[in-house]
């Protein structure tokens, strides 16, 4: 009858997390983080914009809620492509971005 031999995945020592690593996962939780300021402040010039429509304020206040929606949006999709995600179709549809909003940074969807 052969020995007993303990597992060879439980006899290794425990594992300890070089510097690297720890940076690493400093490093995504940063973008992480960046990418959630992004995504509130998209949502939030999105729905300055709706409102605006909705009660029919002036024709400048409109184009100027236009360009904060642009310049969020285009945050979001430079964010969106630093994690490398180059298709931006999902966060359009997620997010119900208007056409004219994404043709004012160059994106057609």
């Amino acid at each position: 009858m052969a020995p007993l031999r303990m597992p060879q995945h439980l006899a290794d020592p425990p594992h300890v997390d070089s510097g690297e690593a720890v940076l690493r996962f400093k490093l995504l939780e940063d973008v992480d983080a960046g990418l959630k300021r992004c995504e509130w402040r998209v949502q939030a010039a999105l729905a300055e914009l709706r409102e605006h429509d909705a009660e029919g304020g002036p024709a400048g206040e409109r184009a100027r809620l236009l360009d904060e929606a642009a310049d969020a949006v285009f945050a979001l999709f430079v964010q969106h492509e630093a994690c490398g995600c180059i298709d931006h179709e999902e966060l359009v549809q997620r997010y119900h971005i208007p056409p004219e909003v994404t043709a004012r940074i160059g994106a057609s969807h």
